[in-house]
């Protein structure tokens, strides 16, 4: 999943030294390394496991998340994207595919059911493609309670009152942000 996923599906150019994996149980070492390649092992839970297609990677079958699968992983968890920034970019790109399917997005972000990822989504829509306003109205009768940040690791920022999304100052510089 992650990065991982978004480098199988073509949606970043960005080589990343790291193989991220979900798994349901709880691995003694988060970030094992076999034979010279280090893994980033993330616990979710069983019922968490969808959206995956069955790839082959050499003589070995795997589970990949697919490319809208992808999307709602790092946005509910940007890291997993290697960061906001690295996670908008994906987003950019999957955005540019012809088989794009924001509907499939939104579908599996209420099965995720984190309403962070309704926040984050819904505002990088509107800032970046306000041309898909169908999803973005279908995102803002979604919202919950609460605010959540645009990157979870982010120290301070602005509040964008309408996404309920704390948005760092230095990412929101340049840009022209109602609130």
């Amino acid at each position: 999943g992650g990065w991982s996923a978004a480098e199988y599906w073509d949606l970043t150019e960005q080589i990343f030294r790291t193989i991220v994996v979900m798994t349901a149980k709880k691995p003694r070492n988060r970030q094992p390394e076999y034979q010279g390649t280090r893994f980033l092992a993330r616990t979710v839970q069983k019922t968490a496991f969808f959206g995956l297609k069955t790839v082959w990677q050499g003589s070995a079958k795997v589970q990949v998340s697919d490319p809208s699968r992808t999307i709602v992983d790092m946005l509910n968890e940007p890291r997993l994207g290697g960061g906001i920034n690295s996670t908008v970019d994906i987003l950019s790109n999957y955005m540019a595919a012809k088989d794009r399917n924001l509907d499939l997005v939104i579908e599996y972000a209420d099965r995720l059911g984190n309403g962070a990822v309704y926040k984050r989504l819904g505002f990088l829509l509107e800032q970046l493609f306000p041309e898909t306003d169908m999803a973005i109205n279908a995102l803002k009768e979604k919202l919950s309670k609460g605010n959540a940040k645009l990157d979870p690791r982010m120290t301070n920022g602005r509040l964008i009152t309408r996404w309920r999304l704390i948005v760092p100052d230095t990412w929101v510089k340049g840009r022209q942000l109602d609130r």
